[in-house]
């Protein structure tokens, strides 16, 4: 098992193209690796309601088995438990999978009843950045979730960290958005899978102000995948919120600005800019990330 610490951010459509130029890349060769991916789950949806993706996945003539437990963190920026290894296929290794501890104590006949729910087939770019301690992997995805005659595109960029501070991610994501349209993404690519095939989404309650970006967040991660207004509306009322002051409400009025920006902002048609994903980060970044993450 290893914990997983990664920046999440959905790219605006010309972004890949504007984060190839980056100046922060400049002379690191990307790998190229196309990834197809069948994610796994009981009929009734077990796995999603316990917050855990089960996937296989194909890269080159290696087959990997992966299961990824619910995160926390919010604003982009998630700690997740992952166990991944090579497997023989063509399907699942379910006593490996017994063997590890999220699985363990459940009902068995629970892996018996397993089965393909939806897959995910991208093009990876990846990066590696490292410098004064610092190790980030900067993995670029193009592609798309489907289930069944369903299909959404994907387009975003995950900094996992491998060594060094956290926060460095902030940074790194910050100079990126100097150039970039770019902003934090909450969904983890099974959390939108399970929401194209189960045919809805669900925004999480506004408590905190973290609990309030993170509802921000996914409604915005909503509207890309759906293209309902009512989404940007649930987006701009978050926003909203955390711009008013309350007894739950952020304490600093220089975030209390940026929320008032992002809320303001969402009104222009082509909103996703890099002035909104420098706000976006700057707010996430000052709030700390204490949610829960699907």
């Amino acid at each position: 098992m290893a914990d997983e610490i990664e920046l999440k951010l959905a790219l605006g459509a010309e972004a890949p193209e504007a984060l190839r130029r980056h100046p922060r890349l400049t002379g690191l060769v990307p790998a190229l690796t196309r990834l197809g991916n069948t994610y796994y789950d009981t009929p009734e949806g077990e796995l999603e309601r316990a917050r855990m993706a089960l996937r296989l996945r194909r890269a080159g003539d290696r087959l990997l088995q992966t299961l990824k437990t619910r995160g926390q963190g919010g604003g982009g920026l998630s700690t997740r438990g992952e166990w991944e290894w090579e497997v023989p296929g063509p399907g699942l290794d379910l006593p490996g999978l017994a063997a590890l501890p999220p699985l363990a104590e459940r009902d068995p006949a629970l892996l018996e009843r397993l089965v393909p729910r939806f897959a995910t087939d991208f093009m990876r770019e990846t990066w590696w950045l490292e410098e004064d301690g610092l190790s980030v992997e900067l993995a670029l995805d193009l592609g798309e979730i489907r289930a069944g005659e369903q299909a959404v595109a994907i387009r975003e960029l995950e900094l996992e960290l491998k060594a060094g501070e956290p926060a460095a991610l902030w940074s790194l994501a910050e100079a990126l958005a100097d150039e970039v349209a770019l902003r934090p993404s909450d969904t983890s690519k099974a959390a939108r899978g399970g929401a194209l095939l189960g045919g809805g989404w669900t925004l999480p309650k506004g408590i905190t102000p973290a609990a309030w970006l993170h509802r921000a967040t996914v409604a915005l991660d909503a509207l890309a995948d759906t293209g309902r207004p009512a989404w940007r509306d649930e987006a701009r009322q978050a926003f909203q919120r955390l711009s008013e002051p309350g007894d739950d409400a952020v304490d600093d009025e220089a975030l209390r600005d940026e929320a008032r920006a992002l809320a303001e902002a969402l009104d222009a048609e082509a909103w996703l800019t890099p002035a909104f994903g420098r706000r976006m980060l700057r707010l996430a970044r000052r709030l700390p990330g204490d949610v829960d993450l699907a």
